[in-house]
């Protein structure tokens, strides 16, 4: 059994070595870090999840950006050891995590992601909303956590300040 809990100081390096180990060489140079240079994790919103034994097997952060001038969260990275994978970790992340957001007060989330995955969480393409490039814009993906948040936002997602 697993438990999904917050990440901490402590839980840094391992978090780093699972992202490294989950995601390509380079992994850095995608348009959604240059978003995240200088800028702080929303640290309410990562969290970790770990088996009875300590061993982490998934984790996920969020980070504030702008979206066509609104605040928004941008989810990601989200990655599970790929040992792992299939068992629900990165749902459970993504929900637990979702939930928390909206408690705090967000409004919406925004990732670059694969439709039909995140689609089972609510999230939708949002036509209008600008990643930077290169990306894809089929993959920029939005959840509204207050009924409308989307509504009438367009633009480039901005780094938060």
């Amino acid at each position: 059994m697993d438990s999904v809990r917050r990440e901490t100081a402590e839980d840094a390096w391992e978090v780093e070595a699972l992202f490294d180990l989950a995601f390509a060489p380079g992994r850095e140079a995608l348009s959604s870090y240059r978003l995240r240079e200088g800028v702080a994790p929303v640290r309410e919103l990562c969290f970790v999840a770990r088996d009875t034994g300590g061993t982490l097997g998934g984790a996920i952060r969020f980070w504030p950006v702008r979206a066509g001038g609104r605040a928004a969260l941008l989810l990601g990275p989200v990655a599970v050891h790929p040992t792992r994978q299939g068992e629900g970790l990165g749902g459970a992340l993504i929900r637990e995590s979702l939930a928390e957001a909206a408690r705090l007060g967000w409004a919406r989330v925004l990732l670059v992601g694969d439709a039909p995955y995140y689609g089972r969480f609510g999230f939708v393409r949002l036509a209008e909303v600008v990643m930077p490039p290169p990306t894809n814009p089929a993959r920029v993906l939005g959840l509204a956590l207050t009924p409308g948040a989307w509504d009438g936002i367009a633009g480039p997602v901005t780094r938060a300040a």
